[in-house]
């Protein structure tokens, strides 16, 4: 019987050069897999705890404690048992914290190895990850969110709403999609420059140039998509991540500082109602914000038969969450981030039940990323037919777009759902 030999962790460096986790499990049969946990900026309240040692060491966001945590008190639960029941080893993972969000071992502890876990049991039955994960059924590429312009807590600009989306859906492959995609971010910059604007990059590789009000990094989007050659709302939607709770204030007020105006929950969704008359925009992503269940219900009614709203602040991946909003007839589609919750199998069931009830799932990146690309096979194991891990640039996002490709050249039947996802 093959079983866990042992499991480890160290402290590693994310694409913002702060401190992580890299877990690493070893099997009885010499196979070997590690995993690096992602890191949120922009973070949901309710979000499972990230471990950090608050010391002096890199400004307080050290990860020892949680590597410690990884090596004792996991360790010793987990070695010695098989790889191959993902759901036991997490399930164990949760006993042992005991808390609803990991504030014990911490979710960045309790991912790592359940991520390492998987990584390691797929390795030593020699298939991918994807089939571990998906089995046969493993089917489908997911259709990219390419965040190309950011705001919000991504950017230092005056531009409120975080990230600025083109979805590639007017395309028959993966890799189609890609390349339309990868040239109209190189139109984009083109167009951003020769207007003087700085093209310096945010966390997960779109621009951040200073414009006028919220509207404009659509128009300069679709202006790139022009000249590029592709055609707006037939091949290039805009999806939209506005991190409404983000410039929220206490009494409920959304306060756009970029266009010096101040607005209630009706008037941003009447805001959003005409930007969609406007726009091909096809994604609104936490519209509102996590606490305004109510302002989410209007959102919803008004909205949720146009297009896809979004859920990321708002159910923070929690299934318990996901299903008083299904309860509730609020939004449509879920945001799927692992660190959110803890372990992959958590994970799964939070997809599994949004797919039961007809809710979309965006397999998505963190702001902190790494050169893992367990995502992109989490994502065509679970079929989520969407994915969001940046721009065509910055290698921590590519390398789940590389791993796409590879996987959409090992598969011999690959379905993108491009033209059929919002139809």
């Amino acid at each position: 019987m093959v079983y866990i030999d042992d499991i480890n962790a160290q402290e590693v460096l994310d694409s913002r050069g702060n401190p992580t986790i890299k877990a690493t499990a070893l099997l009885s049969d010499g196979s070997i897999a590690s995993a690096i946990v992602p890191s949120g900026a922009s973070t949901g309240k309710r979000e499972a705890l990230e471990l950090r040692d608050g010391d002096e060491r890199f400004l307080g966001k050290g990860v020892l404690k949680a590597c410690e945590n990884v090596q004792t008190k996991i360790a010793e639960e987990i070695i010695g048992l098989s790889p191959y029941d993902q759901a036991t080893i997490d399930n164990l993972l949760i006993t042992l914290d005991g808390t609803e969000n990991f504030s014990n071992l911490g979710a960045n502890a309790t991912l790592g190895v359940s991520m390492a876990v998987a990584r390691v049991a797929a390795q030593s039955l020699n298939i991918p990850l994807y089939r571990y994960l998906g089995g046969a059924n493993a089917l489908t590429l997911p259709v990219p969110m390419l965040n190309i312009i950011n705001g919000g807590s991504h950017a230092d600009n005056t531009v409120d709403f975080q990230e600025y989306m083109i979805m590639p859906i007017g395309f028959d492959s993966f890799s189609e999609a890609m390349r339309a995609s990868a040239e109209i971010y190189q139109h984009l910059k083109k167009i951003l420059k020769d207007s003087k604007h700085i093209t310096s990059i945010g966390d997960e590789g779109g621009f951040a140039p200073n414009l006028k009000n919220n509207e404009e990094p659509i128009q300069v989007i679709l202006e790139a998509v022009k000249k590029a050659g592709y055609k707006e709302g037939e091949q290039i939607a805009i999806a939209l991540d506005v991190a409404s709770s983000e410039f929220v204030n206490d009494k409920g007020i959304y306060c756009l500082k970029g266009e010096n105006r101040e607005l209630c929950a009706e008037e941003l969704i009447e805001y959003y109602e005409k930007l969609i008359a406007k726009y091909p925009i096809v994604s609104i992503e936490d519209g509102l914000s996590e606490d305004d269940w109510s302002g989410w219900e209007k959102l919803t009614q008004k909205l949720g038969h146009k297009v896809q709203l979004v859920g990321d602040d708002l159910f923070v991946t929690n299934a318990k969450i996901l299903a008083q909003g299904i309860n509730k007839n609020i939004a449509n589609a879920v945001l799927i981030k692992p660190n959110q919750i803890g372990t992959i199998s958590q994970t799964m069931q939070t997809i599994r039940l949004a797919q039961r009830n007809r809710y979309a799932c965006i397999m998505s990146h963190r702001s902190g990323e790494s050169e893992d690309s367990f995502i992109a096979d989490f994502a065509v194991a679970l079929n989520t037919g969407e994915i969001k891990t940046g721009s065509t640039a910055r290698s921590e996002r590519m390398a789940k777009y590389n791993r796409l490709l590879a996987i959409e050249s090992e598969l011999s039947s690959p379905v993108y759902l491009g033209k059929q996802l919002f139809k």
